[in-house]
């Protein structure tokens, strides 16, 4: 499998990558998931999402994303009536944001291995924690928790 393309998100006025994917704890829940065109190989997913953390919660605030049919999806098509963002209250896991240079490329979904991930835990939407996962190219990672 081909190295993915990322989630995008907004955090403390930073546009970064997010290496996490999720729409796809809606989708597990019986979320309504329309069939998405898989128009490159590092899109497996067929979508891109941008996130925000905003005031300690996440929310999805666009979609971008082809339908079978060849129409745009946005953020309406799977959220009606929200066209602006929708709180990710279904969402409860760790969020990985990379942060500095790539160490080793994997040919393959999140594998790369970064200098360092800022991991953010969410529990129901909401920001429970935040820590720091350092990596050197010796031991492929190891775990320094900043504050």
């Amino acid at each position: 499998m081909t190295a993915q393309t990322g989630e995008c998100l907004r955090h403390q006025g930073e546009d970064l990558t997010l290496l996490t994917e999720p729409l796809d704890a809606y989708f597990a829940m019986g979320g309504h998931r329309p069939g998405f065109q898989k128009l490159t190989t590092s899109l497996h997913r067929g979508y891109v999402g941008s996130w925000e953390i905003l005031d300690g919660r996440l929310y999805l605030v666009k979609l971008e994303a082809t339908l079978m049919s060849m129409r745009q999806a946005n953020l309406e098509t799977l959220f009606p009536g929200f066209a602006d963002r929708v709180f990710a209250h279904w969402y409860s896991g760790t969020l990985r944001i990379p942060r500095g240079e790539l160490l080793r490329y994997v040919h393959g979904g999140w594998g790369g291995v970064y200098e360092r991930d800022e991991m953010v835990q969410v529990e129901r939407g909401v920001v429970r924690r935040t820590w720091v996962r350092h990596h050197t190219l010796e031991d492929g990672s190891s775990l320094k928790p900043e504050a």
